[in-house]
């Protein structure tokens, strides 16, 4: 028998309410002994929680959720603890010596999903929509709780089977002169399903930036004012400013949100070769850091621009305006010190940051193991394409529709849920 599990949904401390959440075949059994009976269900009850001694631990509020219309599909209950250390001890306490046990991290939405209350896209938006820190990271989430992207994960599943239908009539009636439309409209559905599949993991990498964030980086040549830039974009003192050419000598970091997008700032050393050893790794960690920015933010004062890698999204920042006027090949020019410019740079970045993770009209995936899954999806329909034999591009239709059931979950969901599942917090 599974066992029955208890957790804290929230903070356990000073506060006026600690929630107490239960699941499992023995909760109401464990229930009806704390709290002398069971109310009704879905309704408030206040009661006395009594320990195995008869003591009054507390004066709560009851709510039982018989199973399956509940969160977890079992039987489950709540109590709504006055707040603080000892009460909650004490009752966990009782709930212990009672039979249940403490959850683990996400196993309430975990069993959520092997009672088929959720599916895996649904129980990451559940994560999702908790860690959210902007409107843009909650609408994402609650459009993927809502089953948007099940529907369509789902409706790419129906697709495939589609097409394994066709190919299974051409494997099973080989005598049967099918036309030869059947096998031309095979192969142009798995094309089509296969441009799908390229657009969706195009959009996908919107998805996952929107979900963690994007990273600009600020880079130049050593005292060409990126701090004092990195400063005024977050509008606080975060980097030590100095006329002295080497100051910063580490990589410094700050959040700011655009438009709903949570981009995080980099601040860099100088870029430039120096005997200096510890100048010399805060030259080597800036360069590193560069491989994950989203954006560059290259800065100048004299219009030498840095060297960047190719392939990295550039825009020319020249700073120091007041003193040098504006310089022809900049994207942009400011003055940092003063302010002059800012605001028009601060909307630069904001078009960056709608561009590379605003809001699809279309549901994307968000996901590292979404992506995971649909290449290999994607890499099972060209099998299927380039097959010689049809009962070899069966089989590869078979695994293309594994693939996207995995997305879900329909198939072998044990072989991720522990992943899935340990990023959750207990009480969820």
């Amino acid at each position: 028998m599974r066992a029955t599990i208890h957790a804290p949904a929230g903070v356990v401390g000073r506060t006026a309410l600690t929630v107490l959440r239960l699941s499992g075949p023995r909760t109401g059994e464990i229930v009806a002994a704390l709290a002398g009976g069971l109310p009704a269900p879905r309704r408030a009850s206040l009661r006395r929680l009594r320990g195995a001694d008869g003591s009054t631990l507390d004066r709560a509020l009851v709510l039982w959720f018989p199973g399956p219309d509940s969160y977890t599909g079992e039987d489950c209950a709540e109590l709504h603890l006055h707040g603080g250390v000892a009460v909650f001890s004490a009752v966990t306490a009782a709930l212990e010596h009672l039979g249940a046990r403490p959850a683990e991290p996400g196993e309430f939405t975990r069993r959520a999903v092997l009672e088929g209350k959720l599916d895996l896209l649904e129980a990451e938006a559940t994560l999702d929509l908790i860690e959210a820190e902007t409107d843009a990271q909650r609408t994402q989430a609650l459009r993927h709780l809502g089953g948007e992207m099940s529907a369509v994960a789902e409706s790419w599943r129906a697709d495939l089977l589609r097409l394994l239908a066709h190919q299974e009539a051409l494997i099973d009636f080989p005598d049967e002169d099918l036309p030869p439309e059947v096998e031309a409209a095979l192969l142009a559905g798995i094309a089509a399903l296969r441009d799908v599949f390229a657009q969706a993991l195009a959009q996908g990498a919107r998805g996952e930036r929107l979900r963690s964030g994007l990273v600009f980086a600020i880079v130049g040549a050593p005292n060409a004012g990126k701090s004092t830039l990195f400063n005024a974009l977050c509008q606080r003192d975060v980097a030590i400013v100095s006329p002295i050419a080497g100051t910063t000598r580490d990589v410094l970091e700050a959040r700011i949100v655009l438009d709903g997008v949570p981009v995080t700032l980099l601040d860099t050393a100088g870029l430039r070769d120096t005997d200096d050893p510890v100048e010399a790794e805060g030259v080597r960690r800036a360069k590193a850091r560069l491989a994950e920015a989203d954006l560059t933010m290259a800065v100048s004062d004299d219009a030498v621009w840095p060297d960047l890698p190719q392939g990295v999204p550039v825009l020319r920042v020249q700073t120091k305006r007041d003193l040098r006027g504006p310089v022809a090949d900049a994207d942009i020019t400011v003055s940092a010190l003063d302010g002059d410019g800012v605001d028009a740079l601060l909307d630069h970045l904001l078009v960056w940051a709608r561009d590379l993770a605003g809001l699809s009209a279309s549901p994307t995936l968000t996901r590292a193991r979404h992506r995971a899954v649909l290449l290999a999806a994607s890499e099972a329909l060209d099998a299927a394409r380039d097959a010689e034999l049809p009962e070899l591009r069966g089989e590869s239709l078979r695994q293309a529709m594994r693939e996207v059931g995995r997305l879900t979950g329909l198939v072998d969901p044990e072989e991720v849920l522990g992943a899935i599942f340990g990023e959750f917090c207990i009480g969820k």
